[in-house]
């Protein structure tokens, strides 16, 4: 399976099936510097996933959904999309395995918030943020969504056994370096990315700071850092 990073939360996992994680890319500077466009990957996915609702995971949800492609969501967000035009959504909540289109993932929590502020100060709640284990070519990816540390990441870790764990450093609205070091030792994933950081001034982090403290606490996680617009090929 190959992993690309579009930039800051916003990540394509191609497989037999093509999964796109919180399309927020018209608006992301990462994106934007990568030479990545809306356009550049509508004829390349086949499902849409998103983790809570936020304007920078759902920013272009509606541009995939309009032409029929799936796109997941805890129930408030699919409802949501569904409302405002997308053809074909699937509401879910934080629960057990599921199956769309062939991709098994299960929601999990994340302590967070999800909401979207439309242009008139109007606060539309978009129910609880979730964290999501995708399944493909027999590799598990687990996108933690936004979240702060929490101890049941224990339980994600030994129910789902994620291979890949996609996970906030950035500070500010999510885990920093510390949260997000205490999250892999929490997880033992194979394999760990740093994403939500450097997309702006508030959320500078050094991702080379975490790639070292998680290699002194958990030896048998590797810490990979994908720069926007690159990929990287994870096997089973």
């Amino acid at each position: 399976m190959r992993l690309t990073f579009i930039g800051h939360a916003t990540w394509l996992l191609e497989g037999y099936k093509n999964v796109l994680i919180d399309p927020f890319i018209t608006s992301n500077p990462q994106a934007q510097a990568a030479g990545i466009t809306v356009e550049s990957l509508l004829d390349k996915v086949d499902l849409v996933v998103i983790t809570h609702g936020h304007f920078d995971h759902i920013e272009n949800a509606l541009d995939f959904g309009k032409r029929g492609i799936p796109v997941v969501g805890v129930f408030e967000v699919a409802e949501y999309l569904r409302i405002n035009g997308a053809t074909n959504t699937v509401g879910c909540n934080i629960g057990g395995w599921f199956e769309v289109g062939g991709v098994k993932m299960v929601y999990t929590p994340a302590v967070h918030s999800s909401s979207l502020i439309k242009e008139n100060g109007e606060t539309i709640y978009l129910g609880n943020p979730a964290g999501v284990v995708v399944e493909l070519d027999g590799v598990r990816v687990y996108h933690t969504g936004d979240t702060a540390l929490f101890g049941d990441m224990a339980l994600i870790g030994e129910l789902y056994k994620p291979d890949v764990m996609l996970l906030p450093i950035g500070s500010l609205f999510t885990m920093g370096i510390p949260e997000a070091v205490k999250a892999v030792e929490l997880v033992k994933p194979k394999v760990a990315i740093p994403m939500h950081y450097n997309t702006w001034p508030p959320i500078e982090a050094n991702p080379e700071v975490f790639a070292q403290a998680v290699a002194e606490c958990c030896s048998e996680t590797q810490v990979i850092i994908v720069n926007p617009g690159e990929s990287v090929e994870i096997t089973a």
